[in-house]
């Protein structure tokens, strides 16, 4: 077994009877009493995600300030800079408060930091750059800010205020901003607390047009603020947040939005992808995202930035080209030094002693080192932080495991540190000095006091229930279907089917046969099973065995069939 399972404990009662008020199967009521929709009101709302559901967003932490100082500038005319941040996050709502702000009658300006030279947020490079290049005593931080403290208070002692617009974890003593929206301020509403910024973002513009129209403004009775709704998807599910709540709303009509998206550069974006509708989380995740994030990583989130803003084809063509051409090389920078970290980390891995892995060179391109991150990870499951070295200053980005808090570990190691922020489960930071093997030992050593139990070390697989292959019909997995949009959060079915057998010998496939087409059978119902990177023969599964799988629709040649995702298996209890 490679993972750890757990099966969600069987609620039958309490499944029967919401299958029989909502219409549903057993099997997928069970699956909303696992991930917590606790009540039939919310079960209602979950199954059929609407815009309307969505909270007032003045209700946000300071929304009522940000969107106040901001009447004032559009009133007195005042230059606004956007402070945004290089990733897709960061680049979708800088475009939505562009659009959003320009379109309700602000002037606006945007500066997008230098991932190589400026770092991230609002450093003293970057935020030095930015009013060399824009006259402003206003900015509106997007993406960053909650963690800038010092610079904000110079800012402040200098004439200039900054609208803080944010969810990451926020600096003790918080940044003197003239608004401070984030969901993590005391007294957010549940609501808000896992939005990203381009969901920030979206209820930022829809607070500006609620005011807009009490207070008779033309532009805001005409301005539709779903149009913003294919960036906000966008940068929801690239930047890995919780699939739940007003995400869960936000990511449903952005991914509808986006398949007939008018915006030249998503449909520029969307060719070079070979990308066509239907548009899910999967094609956001892992083809559209990567292309826009290769800008930031390897020369200017610039590049990005005037993709979305384009104003037709002949413009947006040529950048689309050029970013698929960036992520292509992103992609052979990544695989020499995944390769390269690999090797140090297999040499040295003992799985009792490193429960933080920590590795750096001065040679390992900063831009990629996230990825880097997140792969070596997915093979050992341990919190990685890689670091590489741009100039005089290392620059390190960090993937975590749950249990253990990584932007909590680098502030306790903050006295290392020039810089540092992020979540629970993603973090970055900068140091002056080469402190990788001191850093190493003392996360090492906080990782040991978080999770003192063996068993925390490995990934665990959840299961949602026992199901025989005869209940996986066709009806039955398009039902499940009603879960989508899955991904953090609310997470694909996973199921357990006991005592199946291979029906006729497995198919090997893929240029290097590294993955594994089965037909498992309990002897009165056959699925066809695909096993993805399923290893060497040893792991393969053999005589009567339990199967932990997810079902999906394959669709091929205009016929649509179950196909089971192996996840694991074991010998039959």
């Amino acid at each position: 077994m490679k993972y750890r399972w757990h099966l969600a404990p069987e609620q039958a009662l309490a499944a029967a009877a919401w299958a029989a008020r909502l219409g549903i199967s057993n099997l997928l009521a069970q699956c909303l009493l696992n991930r917590g929709v606790a009540d039939e009101g919310r079960a209602r709302l979950f199954l059929e995600p609407r815009l309307k559901q969505l909270a007032d967003p003045v209700l946000l932490p300071d929304m009522d300030r940000a969107v106040a100082r901001l009447v004032r500038a559009r009133e007195s005319g005042e230059t606004l800079v956007v402070f945004g941040d290089y990733d897709v996050d960061g680049v979708t709502s800088s475009v939505i408060l562009l659009e959003g702000l320009r379109g309700l009658g602000w002037r606006v300006e945007c500066y997008l930091p230098h991932r190589l030279e400026e770092g991230y947020g609002l450093s003293r490079e970057a935020v030095l750059n930015c009013r060399q290049k824009f006259a402003t005593r206003l900015l509106l931080a997007v993406d960053c800010g909650s963690t800038a403290t010092a610079v904000i208070t110079e800012l402040l002692a200098e004439g200039v205020e900054v609208i803080v617009l944010d969810h990451h974890q926020i600096a003790q003593p918080p940044p003197p901003a003239a608004a401070l929206v984030n969901p993590r301020a005391a007294g957010a509403g549940a609501a808000f607390t896992e939005l990203s910024a381009a969901g920030l973002a979206f209820k930022l513009i829809h607070a500006v047009v609620k005011h807009g129209r009490a207070a008779g403004w033309p532009a805001a009775a005409a301005w539709d603020v779903r149009g913003a709704l294919d960036l906000a998807a966008l940068g929801t599910v690239a930047d890995l947040v919780p699939l739940t709540g007003e995400n869960r709303i936000l990511v449903t009509a952005g991914l509808e939005r986006l398949a007939v998206t008018t915006r030249a550069g998503l449909r520029a974006l969307l060719a070079v992808a070979d990308v066509a509708p239907p548009i899910g989380v999967y094609e956001v995740g892992f083809q559209l995202a990567p292309r826009l994030n290769a800008a930031g990583r390897l020369e200017t989130a610039t590049a990005a930035l005037d993709l979305l803003l384009a104003a037709g084809p002949a413009a947006a063509g040529p950048v689309a080209a050029q970013l698929d051409a960036w992520n292509r090389e992103r992609q052979r920078i990544e695989r020499a030094i995944a390769d390269e970290v690999m090797v140090v980390v297999r040499a040295k891995f003992d799985p009792a002693r490193d429960w933080v892995i920590v590795e750096g060179s001065p040679d390992w391109h900063v831009g990629v080192v996230g990825i880097v991150a997140s792969r070596v990870l997915q093979e050992f499951h341990r919190p990685a932080l890689i670091i590489g070295r741009e100039g005089a200053e290392w620059r390190g980005s960090g993937r975590s495991i749950p249990g253990f808090d990584l932007a909590a570990g680098l502030r306790a190691c903050g006295d290392l540190l020039t810089r540092h922020g992020g979540h629970a489960l993603a973090a970055g930071l900068s140091m002056v000095e080469d402190h990788v093997a001191e850093l190493r030992g003392r996360l090492n050593g906080l990782a040991r006091t978080a999770l003192p139990n063996a068993a925390d070390w490995q990934p665990e697989l959840r299961l949602d229930a026992v199901a025989d292959l005869r209940e996986l019909d066709l009806a039955r997995v398009v039902e499940l279907d009603r879960l989508q949009p899955t991904g953090p959060g609310n997470p694909p079915p996973h199921l357990l089917v006991r005592g199946v057998t291979q029906a006729r010998p497995l198919l090997r496939m893929g240029a290097e046969k590294q993955h594994v087409k089965l037909w498992v059978t309990d002897g009165a119902v056959t699925h066809e099973a695909v096993w993805w990177r399923a290893g060497g023969a040893e792991a393969l599964p053999v005589g009567r065995f339990d199967l932990a799988c997810a079902p999906q629709i394959n669709d091929y040649n205009n016929r649509q069939t179950v196909q089971l995702k192996v996840l694991d298996w074991r010998p039959a209890e």
